[in-house]
């Protein structure tokens, strides 16, 4: 990657307010202490190391939606599945980490003036679907982009992870000066870092002009990295001899879920799951969104039965026979629980040969990029986001897989 992306500044978990005041904030593995004054020891070591079952990832990607963003809403919708792999690289203690991502956009003129043009639209959940499905119905349109107003809004209304350790971040991207609105962009990324969530600013432009508009100063006041991209690169997915195997597993993973709830969520479910397949697949990006799939990052808990029966063994005693999957409804509890173990068994197979053939995958589409003659310079959305996420988990205590 050429000098276009350029990671300004290494992660830092903490930002200093005042000389005489510095406020507490964790990020994984790492704690940084407190002093009032310079005569006072540190309390850091008090603090509660991890201790979750799985750690905690909150991420929050603030997208401009303003007319000239349609490479960027692109690329998202392209990128996303490439994302959400880096994270499934990742792990604490041998533990995945427990996932969940938000999605805002602004700067849209559609949306209310009296809201900043700003919509929240998902808030933070481990159901990587509805993000796909939101991500695919953003639509670009006029607008006043307030970056101040969309981070504050970020930081106060998401239900951040209150696990000492967790990797809180916030991705916001646009090619606006970063001082438009009535909030002070440094009063945002000041309160932002103040709770523990980073800031990553993404300039959608020339590098320079992004530091001119004060995107770099957001980023290390919210001690994050300044990245810059082309917005309208085009993304190309490298088609493989392992996509036709991976399609067809993933075909069968899908008939190993077992929607429950109201009738109509059933049908949601299992209906938006086909759909984010069709979504990915337009983009080139279904062998990657399989792939996904295949990890413990795509959690279904509290929707899909086999989900939630390897979280809690008495779920399936524990729901209304009416929310059950219709061809659960007339067995008896035994014979309930034998097929939930039963589709268990067959998703734990079809995941393994699943990760399996991606590995060969993977190593086929490595092969293929080191042979192109003139790879593009350019980088995207996609490749600003996995190179920060590496970086600042590994500086917050994960092990990546390489």
């Amino acid at each position: 990657m050429q000098a276009t992306l350029k990671f300004v500044l290494p992660l830092a978990i903490l930002i200093g307010f005042s000389q005489q005041m510095i406020p507490v904030v964790h990020a994984q593995g790492v704690t940084i202490t407190i002093e009032k004054d310079k005569d006072k020891k540190s309390d850091s070591k008090k603090k509660a190391p991890f201790s979750g079952t799985r750690p905690s990832v909150d991420v929050a990607i603030l997208l401009d939606t303003s007319n000239s963003m349609d490479g960027l809403i692109g690329q998202a919708k392209s990128q996303l599945w490439n994302i959400v792999q880096e994270f499934a690289k990742a792990k604490k203690r041998g533990k995945t980490p427990l996932l969940r991502v938000a999605v805002f956009e602004y700067g849209n003129s559609g949306l209310p003036a009296s809201e900043d043009y700003i919509r929240q639209v998902v808030k933070l959940t481990d159901d990587l679907d509805k993000v796909s499905e939101a991500l695919f119905a953003l639509r670009t349109n006029g607008g006043d982009e307030y970056c101040g107003a969309v981070i504050k809004e970020a930081v106060k209304r998401l239900d951040w992870s209150s696990e000492p350790n967790a990797y809180k971040a916030i991705f916001i991207a646009g090619n606006e000066p970063f001082t438009q609105g009535s909030v002070d962009y440094r009063s945002a990324c000041k309160k932002a870092i103040g709770a523990g969530v980073v800031v990553n600013t993404i300039h959608c432009g020339d590098y320079q002009q992004g530091i001119n508009g004060k995107w770099k100063d957001g980023a290390d006041i919210a001690e994050g990295e300044y990245l810059n991209i082309n917005q309208d690169e085009k993304v190309v997915h490298i088609k493989a001899p392992q996509d036709t195997i991976i399609i067809k597993l993933n075909n069968e993973l899908n008939k190993t879920y077992l929607w429950y709830g109201s009738k109509n969520k059933r049908e949601s479910y299992e209906k938006n799951q086909a759909m984010q397949d069709s979504n990915a697949s337009g983009f080139g990006g279904l062998s990657i969104r399989a792939a996904t799939k295949s990890s413990s990052l795509y959690r279904n808990v509290g929707r899909d039965l086999v989900d939630t029966y390897e979280e809690d063994k008495d779920a399936i005693a524990k729901i209304d026979v009416a929310e059950l999957p219709a061809e659960l409804q007339s067995l008896s509890p035994a014979e309930r629980l034998k097929r939930v173990e039963a589709m268990s068994k067959r998703r734990a197979e079809i995941k393994a040969k699943l990760a399996a053939v991606n590995k060969e995958r993977q190593a086929y589409v490595a092969a293929e990029q080191a042979k192109l003659a003139e790879p593009s310079e350019e980088a995207t959305f996609g490749d600003a986001f996995s190179g920060t996420v590496q970086k600042q988990l590994e500086a917050s205590g994960f092990e990546l897989e390489k």
